[in-house]
């Protein structure tokens, strides 16, 4: 039995939720990665997994285990990095999240500046609005929006944005423009599931708080949708300030109610905390981290 590979399935297994995860995951068959697991819990004479109807479970023993085989790995790959020089040269590759908005306007601009900066390093690049789990899908660090939950990952704070409220000119010539929050009660409004679902939305002014029921026409899950919705005159949108710069450049869409203070949302880079950084992700947070803190704070 080859005990890393049996580690190996097994760590998988238990992130993934099953066996058929961890076989999926792994590109092995499913028999494989039973009788693997057979092997192990029968060298070691002890039962590693509990399985039922909601999926696996680690027993007592099991648990301690998995921790311990999780070291053995995170030690293993630290002794292939060094020998392979990315401890002593900034080389390899580097997986980078991105939001969708957020990367497309400032995180791509930095990052293709990065490469020119560093010839020796590739960059695979992840755009989407969903949290990505750094561990399960190998992430080395990811731009977030927003506060974070406590963790294990390492922020570093680059900035923040704020939320405002935008509206077409062609929308506000028909329905006129909102004086204070109490008049968003007779305009129509566009919902966005993630920042701004729209039932209430608070304002802060002088140090009071402004609750405000809203009626939103439109509802959707994706904040460029929010913005094309409110550029076409469907409503009143709430999103972050630095997804419209352009539009406010342009006048397509304007601001509103900006003497309010609608909430601000920190801007992180998050990445996993290990007992020594990778060359390559430490000069990338060295060159990224003050050009994005530039960019947003302007």
């Amino acid at each position: 039995m080859d005990r890393l590979e049996a580690m190996t399935i097994l760590l998988a297994a238990v992130d993934h939720g099953s066996l058929s995860a961890a076989s999926r995951q792994l590109g092995i068959p499913l028999a494989t990665v039973s009788r693997r697991v057979a092997e192990l819990e029968a060298h070691l004479k002890i039962r590693l997994l509990l399985r039922s109807s909601r999926g696996l479970a680690l027993t007592d023993a099991g648990r301690a285990y998995a921790d311990s085989c999780r070291r053995i790995i995170e030690d293993l790959a630290d002794v292939e990095r060094t020998a392979t020089g990315e401890y002593h040269a900034p080389q390899g590759e580097l997986v980078i999240g991105l939001p969708l908005v957020m990367g497309r306007i400032h995180g791509l601009p930095v990052i293709a500046e990065f490469l020119r900066a560093y010839p020796d390093i590739r960059a695979r690049v992840q755009l989407t609005d969903r949290n990505v789990s750094l561990l399960d899908e190998h992430v080395d660090v990811t731009l977030r929006t927003g506060e974070l939950p406590d963790s294990s990952m390492i922020a570093v704070r680059v900035g923040q944005v704020r939320q405002v409220l935008c509206a077409s000119p062609d929308y506000l010539a028909a329905r006129g423009t909102p004086a204070t929050p109490a008049d968003l009660a007779s305009h129509h409004c566009v919902g966005y599931e993630g920042v701004a679902i729209g039932t209430k939305w608070d304002f802060r002014r002088d140090g009071a708080l402004h609750s405000i029921a809203v009626a939103w026409r439109m509802m959707v899950n994706s904040i460029e949708g929010a913005v094309v919705a409110a550029e076409q005159g469907a409503g009143i949108a709430r999103v972050l300030s630095y997804q419209i710069d352009q539009q406010v450049k342009t006048g397509s869409l304007v601001t509103l109610l900006d003497e309010y203070e609608l909430g601000t949302s920190p801007v992180t880079l998050i990445y996993p905390g290990q007992r020594q950084v990778p060359l390559k992700l430490r000069v990338f947070l060295d060159f990224a981290a003050p050009r994005l803190k530039a960019r947003l704070a302007g």
